[in-house]
């Protein structure tokens, strides 16, 4: 199976990359939810998130050998985490889209969130971890990798001054947008009362 552990030397920080799969996701459960609650509050998310729904959400990754989690870890401390699995395992509303433009969920690798503390941002982190998850994705014999980003409008009230969207670093990596392939996905803005669907839009890469 495959492994990583590099060490990475960043100023006084020695950060550790692990990967881990199925059940050895476990013990990463909590801290997991805690990134993802934290992270995603912030653009274009703004995601108010809680502990029951992610633990919930989460815990198909400890029960699938296919699943995927790279966690990086400053000393014990888990600061950053990625996840992927098989896109025939994730939620129907991921798998529609490939569906109906004729593409066979069998096929694809969907790698989920990227969350990242702010102070370990900017390192080289986000590519350790496309890395990782596409390694992953070859052993298991997946030869395409997909992702959705949400899609939020440019002129939304939230929408930070000097935010950079990611596209271009996604285009680094070899992936392409496909705004063909959109999905609805429901959570619950900060400070709404009720959750309201949001456009994800898919990324894709040929491994």
């Amino acid at each position: 199976m495959y492994r990583a552990g590099p060490l990475f030397m960043l100023k006084s920080m020695n950060l550790r990359v692990d990967v881990f799969s199925g059940a050895e996701v476990a013990p990463f459960i909590p801290e997991l939810a805690r990134l993802r609650m934290a992270v995603f509050r912030e653009w274009p998310y703004l995601y108010e998130g809680s502990l029951e729904y992610e633990t919930h959400y989460l815990a198909k990754f400890m029960n699938l050998p296919e699943s995927t989690l790279v966690v990086v870890r400053d000393g014990e401390r888990v600061v950053g985490a990625s996840t992927a699995l098989p896109l025939a395992q994730a939620e129907v509303e991921f798998r529609e889209p490939f569906i109906k433009a004729g593409l066979n969920p069998q096929d694809w690798y969907y790698f989920g969130e990227s969350v990242l503390e702010p102070a370990y941002r900017g390192r080289g982190l986000g590519v350790a971890f496309f890395h990782h998850r596409e390694a992953r994705a070859l052993e298991l014999g997946y030869r395409r990798a997909t992702f959705c980003a949400v899609e939020r409008p440019a002129e939304h009230p939230l929408r930070p001054a000097d935010y950079v969207p990611l596209d271009a670093f996604w285009q680094r990596r070899g992936f392409s947008k496909r705004p063909d392939l959109v999905c609805q996905f429901t959570w619950r803005d900060l400070g709404q009362p009720q959750e309201t669907p949001k456009p994800m839009v898919f990324w894709v890469k040929h491994l």
